[in-house]
C-alpha cells in the first residue's frame, strides 16, 4: 500500500483507502453474469481493480499472476466472498507454455474464456545511453510478445464460439515522446497497433479495444520520484492522480454491450494530459 501526502492539499492519504470505498459502491449490475473472465496481472494495481470490478458485475474470474501468488489468492478470495467463482492461476506471459497452461487450467476449472483483460506488463526507465539489447528484448518479450501469447491462447475458441471481448492495457507513453522510457513506449505503441489490427482480423464476433492510462497510482508508478509526480499532476487538467478503479470502470464499459459498436479503439484515461487527435 502506498501512503503519501496529497499533492494538492498536503493531507495524508492512502491509495488503498481511496480505492476501497469506491469498490464497495460498485455492485451495480449483472452485465457479465454467466461469463468467464481472465485478467492477467490481476494480483495488484490496475489488474486487481479490473478483476474485482468485472467479477462484481457477475463474471466468474481467473486472476492470473506472475510472481505474487498470495496476493492473487487474496483477490480470488475477495471475489468468492461476493458469490462468484474465482481461481488464482500462475501465468508468466514471457513463456508460451506457461500461458497455454494457464489458459487450459482456467478452461478446466471455470469454462471457456469469454472476457480477457491483458494487464500484465513491466516498466523501467532507461535513456538511450543505458538501453542495452538485453533490456530492449526483455521489454518487448513481456509487453508485446506477451500480449500476443495471451491473445492467441484464447482467440480461436472465441471465434469458434462467436463471442469474445478483449481489452489490452497500453499507456499514454505510446502516444507522446518519452526519451527516458524508449523501449517501454515502443512496446506499448506496438500493443496499440496489435489491438487495432486484431479488431479487423477477429471481427465481427470478437471485439478488442485498448485503454491507455496516464498517471495511475500503483506499485509500478510508486518508483517515480516526487518531482516527476508533481510535474505530471501540474500538467493534468483534472489535477489529480488516477486510481486503479478509474481504469477498471472504463475497461468494464469496453467489455460490456454498452460499447457494442466499438472495436479497434484506444481510449485514453489520463485526466486530460493527453488528448487526440
Amino acid at each position: 500500500m502506498l501512503v503519501s501526502a496529497d499533492r494538492r492539499t498536503g493531507r495524508g492519504w492512502s491509495s488503498e483507502k481511496c480505492f476501497q470505498p469506491q469498490m464497495s459502491a460498485m455492485v451495480t449490475d449483472s452485465s457479465f453474469a454467466g461469463r468467464v473472465a481472465l485478467v492477467t496481472g490481476g494480483s495488484r494495481g490496475i489488474g486487481r481493480a479490473v478483476a474485482l470490478e468485472v467479477a462484481r458485475r457477475g463474471a466468474d474470474m481467473a486472476v492470473a499472476y506472475a510472481n505474487n501468488e498470495s496476493a492473487a489468492k487474496e483477490v480470488a478470495d475477495e471475489i468468492q466472498s461476493f458469490g462468484r467463482q474465482a481461481v488464482a492461476v500462475h501465468c508468466d506471459v514471457s513463456s508460451q507454455s506457461g500461458v497455454e497452461s494457464a489458459v487450459s487450467s482456467v478452461r478446466d476449472q471455470l469454462g471457456p474464456i469469454e472476457l480477457l483483460v491483458h494487464s500484465a506488463g513491466i516498466w523501467e526507465s532507461a535513456d538511450h545511453t543505458q538501453l542495452t539489447e538485453e533490456r530492449w528484448t526483455k521489454m518487448m518479450d513481456v509487453n508485446l510478445t506477451g500480449t500476443y501469447r495471451v491473445i492467441w491462447a484464447v482467440k480461436d475458441e472465441m471465434i469458434q464460439r462467436q463471442f469474445g471481448r478483449i481489452v489490452t492495457i497500453g499507456s499514454i507513453a505510446a502516444l507522446v515522446s518519452r526519451p527516458a522510457f524508449m523501449h517501454y513506449s515502443v512496446s506499448k505503441a506496438a500493443v496499440i497497433a496489435m489491438t487495432r489490427t486484431c479488431a479487423e482480423a477477429f471481427a465481427p464476433h470478437i471485439r478488442i479495444n485498448c485503454v491507455a492510462p496516464g498517471l495511475i497510482e500503483t506499485d509500478m508508478t510508486s518508483q517515480l520520484p516526487q518531482e516527476a509526480w508533481d510535474q505530471m499532476i501540474a500538467g493534468t487538467p483534472l489535477q489529480r492522480v488516477g486510481q486503479p478503479h478509474d481504469i477498471a470502470k472504463l475497461v468494464c464499459f469496453l467489455l460490456s454491450e454498452e460499447s457494442s459498436y466499438t472495436t479497434g479503439q484506444t481510449v485514453i484515461a489520463s485526466g486530460g494530459r493527453i488528448t487526440i487527435p
